[in-house]
């Protein structure tokens, strides 16, 4: 069996600091935070971790482990640190309003190729690491075509989202060890 792992950086993150921010009390439930736009900015992800958990830790049955996000600034390391807890990196640039593009769709695009062209339908898995319904249609094309398709995120993922794989796997018992040791720090405070 080999993985093929599709991350949402950005998605995975902020999200991520909503549930923190739950779990802090800063909100009454995740849909508070959402609404009211609360985030625990002190939450910070370990990629590392992240990918031991997606992906395990045995790198011959990783076949592909990709990050996709937005280009940081320019003093930023996080994209270095991905790279260095194992991602292949994909960084687009942000539209001249600032928003961030061509990301689900280079996920889409990536793993579509790769289900087809590289991966084994009755061996490996396809692990998709985002929560929003415009994954939808791929990942039921992938599941009617034979992949085991599995997402790996926080509870509130698009309902219809979780429908659609084989399997879903809930991020948020896992909040502080999926964190920066200094963020699960600033959590105690």
């Amino acid at each position: 069996m080999a993985e093929f792992v599709y991350v949402d950086n950005s998605n995975v993150f902020i999200e991520g600091q909503r549930v923190s921010a739950v779990s802090k009390g800063m909100a009454m439930n995740i849909f508070d935070a959402i609404n009211n736009r609360v985030l625990d900015f002190s939450y910070r992800l370990d990629f590392g971790k992240l990918h031991e958990f997606v992906a395990g830790n045995d790198p011959s049955k990783i076949s592909r482990a990709m990050l996709f996000g937005s280009r940081p600034p320019k003093n930023d390391s996080l994209w270095k640190l991905a790279e260095s807890a194992g991602f292949e990196v994909v960084v687009e640039d942000r539209n001249l309003c600032n928003k961030e593009k061509k990301i689900d769709t280079g996920i889409v695009a990536a793993m579509t190729r790769d289900a087809y062209t590289k991966a084994k339908k009755d061996k490996d898995v396809i692990t998709l690491v985002a929560g929003d319904g415009d994954y939808v249609p791929a990942i039921k094309q992938l599941k009617d075509d034979g992949y085991n398709v599995e997402l790996v995120f926080w509870n509130h993922a698009a309902g219809e989202l979780k429908k659609a794989c084989s399997r879903f796997v809930s991020l948020d018992k896992y909040l502080k060890y999926l964190a920066v040791p200094d963020s699960v720090q600033a959590n105690r405070s």
